[in-house]
């Protein structure tokens, strides 16, 4: 995704000099070209975010549209306050890209896990969230935030991400994209976890289960008629997110079916515990320890769904 997101940049900087960046004293190795191509557009601020963000909250209301960069919660979490006040309070054109999203930098540990993030951003006043869930939607995402005329933050994984989409997608804010059709049930992933939701549905599909597929791309604003659509036509809900529990996406489908006020189908929500990681590892890893794995989603869902009778006779098992 970080490739991408990149890609995407520098076209956008070629097109239109208001484009500046501004990282925070790392990501040489993949920020090097857009330093060297468009060298008055681009500052290093250091191991400053404050100051990095406040920049970039300046030269925003100077007319520029500014990207300001960093790893998991650096570019969020060390300057929440300037976030909330220099660029939030202001409806500043900044975007806050921050790369290794939920367990990405799994080996550094707690410091380094970006697992609250979704549930502190999406609560500030102005600010639009978007998690893509793979690097044909980082690409999109990055083009769309760029067009929306104020603070946005992108929370992108860290590299080598697969490609889930095979076909040109239709992106748009706020708008859920259907990767697989299914009546029996609905899986709603947001960021890395899209491969893994599209594995569960596989695996899922022997048992006679077929789940529809969606990519929430966009956690605030929320796609709320694909949600409800979710609900009306399918009989379950399962959202898969590699982020805290509380505040998340599973949290924001939650509110949008508690308001509706209709009858709800099954609902779940998978993600992390509110704990900081007593272990590390990879990534992959990490999944596999705190049930995120595609094998223990498609295990957990089944025995979710054996549970509910009205399931289980509706489906006529």
């Amino acid at each position: 995704m970080r490739n991408a997101f990149f890609r995407a940049l520098y076209a956008l900087a070629e097109r239109d000099e208001r484009v500046f960046l501004i990282v925070g004293d790392l990501g040489f190795g993949v920020v090097e070209p857009f330093a060297e191509r468009f060298p008055g557009r681009f500052l290093n601020a250091g191991v400053a975010e404050q100051n990095m963000t406040g920049i970039a909250a300046g030269l925003a209301l100077c007319g520029k549209i500014v990207f300001t960069y960093s790893i998991a919660n650096f570019p969020i979490l060390r300057c929440l306050e300037q976030v909330r006040n220099d660029v939030c309070y202001h409806k500043a054109n900044v975007k806050i890209v921050a790369v290794g999203g939920g367990l990405a930098y799994g080996a550094l540990g707690s410091t380094h896990h970006a697992t609250e993030d979704i549930a502190i951003l999406r609560a500030l006043p102005e600010m639009v969230v978007v998690a893509p869930g793979d690097p044909q939607e980082a690409e999109a995402a990055t083009r769309a935030i760029a067009e929306h005329p104020g603070p946005c933050y992108l929370r992108l994984g860290r590299a080598g991400e697969p490609h889930v989409h095979r076909q040109k997608l239709s992106f748009q804010l706020g708008r859920a994209i259907r990767v697989l059709e299914g009546d029996d049930m609905t899986l709603i992933s947001t960021g890395g976890l899209l491969q893994t939701a599209v594995q569960v549905a596989e695996l899922l599909r022997p048992m006679g289960l077929h789940a529809r597929v969606l990519s929430m791309h966009t956690i605030k604003p929320l796609d709320v008629e694909a949600v409800l659509s979710a609900a009306q036509e399918t009989g379950a809900i399962f959202t898969l997110e590699e982020h805290s529990a509380t505040g998340g996406l599973g949290g924001a489908v939650a509110e949008v079916l508690a308001e509706a006020g209709q009858g709800l189908p099954i609902f779940r929500r998978f993600g992390l515990p509110s704990a900081f990681a007593s272990t590390v590892g990879t990534q992959e890893y990490l999944r596999s320890q705190y049930g995120l794995s595609p094998q223990s989603l498609a295990a957990a869902i089944r025995l979710a769904l054996e549970k509910d009778q009205s399931f289980a006779n509706a489906a006529g098992r």
